[in-house]
C-alpha cells in the first residue's frame, strides 16, 4: 500500500530537490549552483528549501548518495558492490561530464576539510573497497582471479585508477577511454596464475 499524506508529499518533495539539485550541480557544479536557484526550480521558497537541506554542502552530499543509488540497476543490491558495478559505472561516467567534474572537485576538497564532506568520502572509500575486495576475493577462491595480489590492493589500485582517469578524462576527454582502460587493467590484474 502506497504511502499518503503529509510524510508521502515530504519525501515526494525531497526527491524532486534533489533531482533538480543533480541536475544543476552537474550542470553548473557546485560553487555556480545557488540554493535560491534550486528553490526556484522546485516551486519553494529559500527557507523552504532549508527545512530539507539545511545547507549546500548537506544537500551535495545527499546528491551523491542518490546518484550512487540511481547508478544501481533495478535487480542489484545497492549495499554490494563488485568489480563489474566498478567498470560499469567508469563507462557511465563518460555521459556525466558535469557530476564527475563535481565529484572530482569535491573529493580533492574535502581532504582539507571537517566537514561532512571529508567524512562522506572517507566513507565512502572505504565501503566501496571493502566491497570490491570481497568480489575479487571470491574471484580468487573461485580460481577466476589471480591470488598473485592481495584483493584489498587490488580493489584500491582498481579504485584509484577509476578516481584518476576520471580526472584525465576532463582534462582531455578525446583522448582518454575510461571503460577501456580500467577494463584493461582488471584483466592483468585477474590473470590467473
Amino acid at each position: 500500500m502506497a504511502s499518503r499524506g503529509p510524510y508521502a508529499k515530504g519525501l515526494a518533495k525531497r526527491g524532486e530537490i534533489l533531482d533538480a539539485a543533480l541536475e544543476e550541480f552537474g550542470r553548473r557544479g557546485y560553487d555556480r549552483t545557488s540554493m535560491r536557484e534550486i528553490a526556484r526550480q522546485t516551486g519553494l521558497s529559500q527557507a523552504g528549501l532549508l527545512h530539507y537541506f539545511s545547507t549546500k554542502e548537506e544537500l551535495f552530499l545527499a546528491v551523491l548518495r542518490r546518484r550512487d543509488d540511481r547508478a544501481t540497476a533495478p535487480d542489484e543490491d545497492s549495499h554490494i558492490h563488485s568489480v563489474k558495478r566498478l567498470l560499469d559505472a567508469v563507462a557511465r561516467n563518460a555521459g556525466e561530464p558535469g557530476l564527475v567534474r563535481l565529484f572530482v572537485s569535491m573529493s580533492a576538497e574535502s581532504v582539507d576539510s571537517d566537514g561532512m564532506a571529508h567524512g562522506f568520502f572517507v566513507d565512502r572509500y572505504r565501503w566501496l573497497i571493502h566491497e570490491i575486495a570481497g568480489d575479487i576475493r571470491a574471484q580468487q577462491e573461485a580460481g577466476k582471479a589471480s591470488t598473485a595480489i592481495d584483493a584489498e590492493d587490488a580493489a584500491s589500485i582498481l579504485v584509484a585508477v577509476a578516481d584518476g582517469l576520471q580526472l584525465q578524462w576532463l582534462l582531455d576527454p578525446d583522448s582518454v577511454d575510461m571503460a577501456d582502460r580500467i577494463a584493461k587493467l582488471w584483466s592483468i590484474l585477474k590473470v590467473a596464475e
